[in-house]
Order: C-alpha cells, then sequence, then structure tokens
C-alpha cells in the first residue's frame, strides 16, 4: 500500500510539475516571437517529455539502467500507438505539411540514430553528448524558422491584428520563472517517488525493470502527451495532437536518452547500458513504429479512424507480448509466429496501397 501510494504521488508531481513548466515556458517563448505551432513541437514537447527526462535521469542515479532505456522506449512506442489511436478514433487528426516533410524524416532519423548507437551495448559519453548536441540543434533551427515566419506575418499585419502583450502576472518574468523552478523541482520530486515505487513493484511481482519501464512506468510518464493530445482531439485542434506526440518523441531519443547517457557517464559507469533484449526487439518496434507514421500520414494527410484502430490495436498486442515473454507463457511462441507471419505482412500491403492510392487525390488537391 506504501508503494501504491508513493506511485501515485509521484505520477501526481510528474504531471503537476510538467504542467507548471509549460505554462511558464511557453508564455516566455511566446513573448520572444515564436509561433503556436514551433512551441508546441518546442516547449510543449519538452514540457511533456521532462517526465521521461526526469524518470531516466533519476533512475540512472539510482542504479536503475534498465528502467532509464525502458522508459524511453515504451513511451514512444506509447505516445505514437495509443495516444495517436485512441485520438484518431475521437475525430481524424489532420498532419501539417511541415510534420510530414521535416519532423517525421527526423523522428525516423533520430530513431535510427539511437538503434547504431545502441550497438555496442551501450550509450556512452560520446554517444550521449552527439544526441544532446543535435536536440539544441534541433530547436534552434525550429526557433529560427519561426521567428522568421513570426517576423514576415507581424510586418504585414495590421497593429490590431497582433496578439496582446499579456498584462498582470501573466506577463511577469520573475512569475514564469518561478512556475517553471517550481515545476522542475515537482519533477525531480515525482521521478524519484516514482522509480522507487516501481522497482519495488518489480521485484515484488518477479517482473524485469526493462518490462516495467516499458509498461507502467512509460504511460505514466506519457500522461502529460495523453492529456495534451486528447484534449486538443476533442477541441479540434487536431494538428497539435499530432505535432505534440511527433515532437515528444525525438525529445524523447535526442534529450532524454542523451541526458541519460552523459549522466551515467559521470557517475563513472562508463556509459549507459542498453539491455541485450531491448536491442533484440523493444527498439526494432520502435523504430518500425516511427517508420509507420510515414505512409499513415501521407495518406490523405491525415490518421483516420481505422488506422488511429489499427494503432490502438498493435499496442495492445505489444503489450500482450511483453506480458507473456515476462512469464514465459506457453502461448509465447504462437503468439508471436501469428503477428510476425500474418498480422504484421497484412497490415504492411494494407498501408502500402492505401499509400498508392492516396497519390493521385493528394496530387490533385495539392
Amino acid at each position: 500500500m506504501v508503494q501504491i501510494l508513493l506511485f501515485v504521488a509521484g505520477l501526481a508531481g510528474l504531471v503537476g510539475g510538467a504542467e507548471l513548466l509549460v505554462r511558464g515556458a511557453s508564455r516566455l517563448a511566446l513573448a520572444v516571437g515564436i509561433s503556436p505551432l514551433v512551441v508546441g513541437l518546442t516547449v510543449v514537447a519538452f514540457g511533456t517529455s521532462a517526465p521521461e527526462m526526469a524518470v531516466s535521469t533519476g533512475a540512472v542515479l539510482n542504479g536503475q539502467t534498465d528502467l532509464s532505456i525502458g522508459n524511453v522506449v515504451g513511451s514512444n512506442i506509447f505516445n505514437i500507438l495509443f495516444i495517436l489511436g485512441v485520438s484518431a478514433l475521437i475525430t481524424p487528426l489532420v498532419v501539417d505539411r511541415q510534420l510530414i516533410r521535416q519532423e517525421v524524416p527526423i523522428l525516423i532519423g533520430s530513431s535510427m540514430l539511437l538503434m547504431v548507437l545502441s550497438l555496442d551495448g551501450e550509450i556512452g559519453l560520446s554517444d550521449g553528448a552527439q544526441l544532446l548536441v543535435l536536440v539544441v540543434a534541433y530547436t534552434l533551427i525550429l526557433i529560427r524558422q519561426s521567428r522568421a515566419v513570426t517576423a514576415a506575418d507581424a510586418s504585414s499585419a495590421a497593429p490590431e491584428d497582433l496578439p496582446p502583450v499579456p498584462a498582470g502576472w501573466r506577463g511577469s518574468l520573475p512569475v514564469q520563472l518561478l512556475l517553471i523552478g517550481a515545476g522542475l523541482a515537482m519533477l525531480v520530486l515525482g521521478s524519484n517517488a516514482l522509480v522507487e515505487s516501481s522497482v519495488a513493484f518489480a521485484r515484488a511481482l518477479g517482473i524485469s525493470e526493462l518490462v516495467i519501464g516499458l509498461t507502467i512506468v512509460s504511460i505514466g510518464t506519457s500522461l502529460p502527451e495523453v492529456a495534451t493530445s486528447i484534449t486538443a482531439a476533442l477541441k479540434g485542434e487536431r494538428d497539435i495532437a499530432v505535432g505534440n506526440v511527433v515532437g515528444s518523441n525525438i525529445f524523447n531519443i535526442l534529450g532524454c536518452v542523451g541526458l541519460a547517457g552523459v549522466v551515467a557517464a559521470g557517475t563513472g559507469a562508463g556509459g549507459l547500458p542498453v539491455p541485450e533484449t531491448a536491442l533484440r526487439f523493444d527498439l526494432w518496434v520502435m523504430l518500425a513504429v516511427a517508420f509507420a507514421c510515414l505512409p499513415v500520414f501521407l495518406t490523405g494527410k491525415e490518421i483516420s479512424r481505422w488506422e488511429g484502430g489499427v494503432f490502438l490495436a498493435y499496442y495492445v498486442a505489444y503489450t500482450l507480448y511483453l506480458l507473456l515473454a515476462a512469464q514465459q507463457h506457453a502461448a509465447l511462441s504462437v503468439y508471436s509466429a501469428a503477428m510476425l507471419g500474418f498480422v504484421l505482412p497484412l497490415t504492411v500491403v494494407t498501408l502500402v496501397v492505401s499509400t498508392v492510392r492516396s497519390h493521385p487525390s493528394t496530387a490533385a488537391t495539392g
């Protein structure tokens, strides 16, 4: 009971801390001329990825490295398959052209880079530093693009059309910095509680820390993404629902794994070990999910309800596989054969056909 309460308190700290961080940082970003779209891809994406970063780094400091890798990989799989799946079932999700041309290829490239860096069994100091440099460069590129667009829009807009400057405490720099600081503090405390309780669950249930990270912890740290994307879908802001997920996944790989690798090297461990199980299976699933975004996003530039249903069904299938593998269940071999021999090929063929059929209509409307 104590561990359950600690787990719930940790989740509450993560969600509350991310909310404060996003509120403070987004207002600062808008104040310096960054567009709402890029705020979603950078500030909001970073804020909703902050729980993953806090948990992954905290797990490394506590010596629970499998939990660190499992959290990031599991969150990326959950974000696309579950969050986009549920959001698309609520309403078909419009995909912004920039996401198709820039962000999705960057997500695929980041996933491939993580696979390559993991082949030697760990994310070392140079690997982590490389990922952090890339996330900084990516953020600066987005900000530069946004400020150029914002400046062009402002020069052609009438003064009455420009957004008003926030008044009172909403426009106060010290208040926003205080919100950011409070959010970071809650994230640190929440991550420590979540890691401690999750490790206790793993030991009590006889389940590996990797599986706990891939399931319970990854779902818990993805709650900000769940709330943001589903709320955006319900409000009709469908491009935000997609942009939040794609941006968060890029930050998870480049920022969270990069920082965890650097911290692990700083503790004298040499680097962040990548579990053999994750290297053989889970990282490949994460990479396949990233690749799946491209044909799905291209079919009419939206995620339809049936595609959302496929995403959601695959997340259920993936989670069931993890549970069967953790228990070494007798049905595991039959289940794996059915997925690899029938379900996956059928899905690939369906996505390819849908993509080919969408090209004529896409060209006509473009």
